[in-house]
């Protein structure tokens, strides 16, 4: 099983339908938007809901993201990337997101689902290491 650096089937981003909203739940939960710009770029928003912390808080988070196609499947792609993150409540947190996992695009329906880990490193108020993970589904327009 090897991975290739570009996609080359047609899928719903080939085809100009390279906008997408969705659902994640993990940790955090809410709303995913992804943009393609390439075969193999592309850049993501979220805003989500943490209900594990001591104060339910507002997650915003924004990656840019590289992914790398199976060649055996290439329908799914790793993916890796970088990006920030805040936190929103009275403690609020501003950190820089490490992403990575795998992501599956349909071949003939327009969405795509995934599931990711993010290490983050907290850099303000104070320094310290954080982690989210998802699964998630988007629709693309």
């Amino acid at each position: 099983m090897g991975i290739s650096g570009s996609f080359e089937s047609l899928n719903a981003q080939q085809k100009g339908d390279n906008f997408g909203i969705g659902v994640m739940v993990g940790e955090p939960s809410g709303l995913t938007v992804k943009k393609w710009l390439s075969d193999n770029t592309a850049f993501d928003i979220g805003a989500a809901w943490s209900l594990s912390d001591k104060t339910e808080a507002l997650h915003l988070h924004s990656d840019l993201l590289f992914h790398s196609w199976f060649e055996d499947n290439s329908n799914l792609a790793f993916y890796y990337g970088i990006g920030a993150r805040t936190i929103l409540d009275s403690d609020a947190k501003l950190g820089v997101r490490l992403p990575f996992g795998l992501n599956y695009v349909f071949k003939n329906i327009p969405f795509d689902m995934f599931v990711e880990a993010v290490p983050i490193v907290d850099l303000a108020p104070d320094t310290k290491f954080a982690g989210n993970g998802a699964v998630g589904l988007r629709y693309y327009f």
